[in-house]
């Protein structure tokens, strides 16, 4: 099963305005991506479901996590360093590869949530 997660202004349809797009493009966010999802304001779920849940104690296997929750997501994910989150990751990851994760991918997922986070979006979840 996959998972693909969207930034968006509302459940269901991923809705962004172009400011929303462009925050998204200027911060050069590099995430995995999933057939479907893999732009700046998306990313493939699966990959850091474990870390999310395991720093957030939030599921990214919802259909819908509101802004408000999206906030405290981003804090939690904010109070560790990049290097401590790629540490975290390799501990706890079961759906992706073996492969060491790099801060700098970690810095990108923590720069999506900010950024979700500061623009009052939320996050659409999409199998």
């Amino acid at each position: 099963m996959g998972l693909d997660n969207y930034a968006s202004r509302t459940p269901g349809d991923v809705s962004l305005t172009g400011e929303d797009e462009r925050a998204f493009v200027a911060a050069g966010i590099e995430l995995c991506g999933g057939i479907m999802s893999g732009g700046d304001s998306s990313f493939r779920g699966k990959v850091y479901w474990d870390l999310v849940y395991e720093v957030t104690g939030e599921s990214l296997m919802e259909e819908w996590i509101p802004p408000e929750t999206v906030v405290v997501m981003a804090e939690r994910l904010n109070d560790l360093t990049p290097e401590e989150l790629a540490d975290i990751n390799d501990r706890v990851r079961m759906h992706h590869s073996d492969m060491p994760t790099s801060p700098a991918e970690m810095e990108s997922l923590q720069c999506f949530f900010t950024i979700c986070a500061g623009r009052g979006l939320g996050i659409v979840g999409w199998w």
